[in-house]
């Protein structure tokens, strides 16, 4: 990626299998209620997590990406994992800060990654390392909130009518409240699978 004149940035990682309008809805908020210069989707190679049974290969998942965000000149979707052979979000971070000193990133996700953020790899690190917006999501609203990193982290969460600094106090994260979005990469996957077993 090229030097950011954006000093501001939000960054969503994930596998994008295929991405949907829940992830360009969060991007959007984001950009408002955050007061982003720019989002930055980091596009995968492969989810730790995550099967490889049912992931599309990466350019395809890249060009879906590209698709849903064209027009939006403040998202930018990135190769930058993919280029870099990183796999860790934990890895991303440490890397993008040592390359963009200056910009003050936030790390963005759905309430279904809060879920399960204590199974990513030095998640406690990462909470420490940079603040983090969680969006609602349902039907994980409940399950998030009361999962094993939000109660340890209980401390550090500033009430949503802060999220405006958010980005300015690192090691502090917020639950962000929005009209929810039922599009899923899970439920896209599953629609193609029955066309195709129809065709």
């Amino acid at each position: 990626m090229t030097a950011p004149t954006s000093h501001r940035i939000g960054l969503l990682g994930g596998s994008f299998n295929p991405a949907h309008a829940g992830h360009l809805q969060i991007s959007l908020e984001a950009l408002k209620r955050l007061k982003l210069d720019a989002v930055w989707w980091l596009v995968s190679p492969q989810n730790p997590l995550k099967s490889t049974a049912d992931m599309a290969p990466y350019d395809e998942r890249f060009a879906s990406a590209l698709a849903i965000t064209k027009g939006q000149r403040h998202i930018t979707v990135s190769d930058f994992e993919d280029k870099a052979g990183i796999y860790y979000t934990y890895a991303s971070l440490c890397a993008l800060k040592r390359l963009y000193p200056k910009v003050k990133f936030v790390w963005l996700m759905g309430a279904d990654n809060l879920a399960g953020f204590h199974r990513w790899q030095r998640w406690r690190e990462i909470a420490r390392m940079l603040p983090i917006a969680v969006f609602d999501r349902s039907p994980f609203s409940h399950t998030a909130l009361h999962a094993r990193a939000a109660l340890a982290m209980r401390g550090s969460r500033i009430p949503e009518s802060g999220v405006g600094s958010l980005i300015d106090h690192a090691g502090h994260w917020a639950y962000i409240l929005m009209r929810r979005n039922p599009a899923s990469s899970t439920s896209i996957r599953a629609e193609r699978s029955k066309k195709t077993e129809k065709d």
